[in-house]
Parts: C-alpha cells; sequence; structure tokens
C-alpha cells in the first residue's frame, strides 16, 4: 500500500487555498464556475471509488470537463490538492456532543468518529500527516478531539500526547482492515476459505512438539475469531487498553502522586 503525505506541496498556496484567501482563487480560463470546491469534491470522489493512486490531476480534470491547464488555475498541483481533500474530509466529520459524560466514553467517541473516517475515505488511512494540513477542518477536528481530554487534570503535553497515542493506534487498525480487504479481493475468498484451503499443507509442515506454545495459542485465537485476526476484535481490544493507560495517567492526577520521567523514574 503507497503513502502519501500532506505538507508536501507549496505551504503559501497551500494555506492560502485551505483557508480560502481570496488572493489565492485564480479563477481564470474558459470555465468561470468552476470552484477550488468543485475541484475537491471531484478528486475526493475518485480516490474514495479508485484510491489515490487513480487521482492524477489529468483524470479530475476530465471528470470536471475541463482540460487540465484550467484545473491548474485553481489548485498547483496534487500535493497541494491533498491538503485540500484531507482537510475537507475533516471538516464534514460528524463530531459527537459528549458534553457531562464520563472521560471513556468521550474517548471511544473520538475513535469512533475517526474509524468512521477511514471508512468513508479509505485513502486517508494510507496518507501521513506527520506535516498536517493546518486548515480550518484540522483545527476544528483537533479542537474537537482535545475537548474529549480536558478537564481530567492532564496538563497541555500530556492532552496531545494521549490524542496522539490515540489517533495512532486507530489509524494502525484502520490500515490493518484495509489490508485485510484488499487481500480478500485479491484472493477472491475471505480469511475462513484462505485457512481452510491452507490448514492441510500447514498440518504438514508444522511440528506441534517443536512449537506447542504457537500452536495452542494460534488455534484458540482462531477458533475465538474465525480467521487468524479479527479486525473489529482487534480494534475493540486495542481501544479498552488505551484507555486503561490512560486511566493510569489520569488516576495519578487525581492522587496527586507524581508523573513518572521519560526514562520511567519517578521524580522527587
Amino acid at each position: 500500500m503507497s503513502t502519501e503525505r500532506t505538507g508536501s506541496g507549496d505551504p503559501a498556496h497551500t494555506l492560502r487555498l485551505l483557508w480560502r484567501d481570496a488572493s489565492s482563487d485564480r479563477r481564470r480560463g474558459p470555465r468561470r464556475g468552476l470552484s477550488v470546491d468543485a475541484v475537491v469534491e471531484a478528486a475526493t470522489t475518485i480516490a474514495d471509488a479508485e484510491g489515490l493512486e487513480a487521482l492524477t490531476m489529468r483524470r479530475v480534470a476530465k471528470d470536471l470537463g475541463v482540460v487540465p491547464m484550467t484545473l491548474y488555475t485553481y489548485v498547483p498541483g496534487k500535493a497541494e490538492l491533498l491538503d485540500l481533500m484531507l482537510d475537507a474530509a475533516y471538516t464534514r466529520m460528524p463530531r459527537s456532543d459528549t458534553t457531562g459524560q464520563p472521560w471513556r466514553r468521550r474517548v471511544t467517541a473520538i475513535a469512533d468518529e475517526n474509524i468512521a473516517l477511514f471508512d468513508r475515505h479509505p485513502w486517508a488511512v494510507t496518507v501521513s500527516t506527520i506535516r498536517p494540513p493546518l486548515g480550518p477542518g484540522q483545527m476544528a477536528k483537533y479542537e474537537h478531539e482535545l475537548s474529549g481530554l480536558d478537564g481530567l487534570g492532564l496538563d497541555d503535553v500530556e492532552m496531545d500526547d494521549c490524542l496522539t497515542h490515540l489517533l495512532t493506534f486507530v489509524q494502525a487498525c484502520a490500515r490493518v482492515d484495509a489490508d485485510a480487504r484488499a487481500a480478500r479481493n485479491d484472493s477472491a475468498m475471505n480469511d475462513r476459505q484462505w485457512w481452510e484451503l491452507n490448514a492441510p499443507l500447514l498440518a504438514r509442515v508444522l511440528d506441534e512438539k517443536t512449537y506447542p506454545t504457537a500452536v495452542r495459542v494460534g488455534a484458540a485465537a482462531g477458533a475465538a475469531h474465525g480467521s487468524a485476526h479479527d479486525p473489529d476484535h482487534a480494534y475493540s481490544f486495542g481501544l479498552q487498553r488505551v484507555l486503561d493507560a490512560f486511566a493510569v495517567l489520569i488516576d495519578r492526577h487525581e492522587d496527586g502522586a507524581p508523573t513518572a520521567t521519560p526514562d520511567g523514574a519517578t521524580p522527587t
């Protein structure tokens, strides 16, 4: 699975477009009715249906019924377009009102909202946001998600750390789910069918006496999940462990205990 990244275009052009600076709306050319929003919508439609591999400026121009040079008067290139697409997806994300709810429910809602984003836009899971698109969608998303961690006694850095850890976990789960779907599509069989097909060969080559723990645990997990990996179970199980880790940090603040240093020691 190829990986694109945000922030790889011209920062000046990208920020002006993200925040819709009037000076960046270079609407020249034969089709005056075209807009940046229309370009982003067309590009997103292509990526949703066919992935980022199918997304080119030429393809977007074709779907909009314009020549490629016209498109470049609205968006400088694919790098800037990707930032606009992701920020638009962030803007459209449903945001649950969890005001007054327990913090675990609030944080779970954040995780579920991001899983839903990747389900609606599978291409987004392949995009690295180490340099995020600092547009209105990104900032609204960040503000909303931080609210789920506010008021728990965490300092500002810890709030950002917790959110980063949560979103990294969610994206990892979404990537595995996308890989599983791709494997099913490529092999034209689901995981259970694949394992049933290969089980006889595995039984001939696998020595249970050499790998007793692996055989026992693998068989138990396979029977429990119906395959070697169940993405839904992995997400639910992992999310609870993430929340448990947050609880340790939050409880430490509530108890008034000092926070451990990065090397694991507790400051005196």
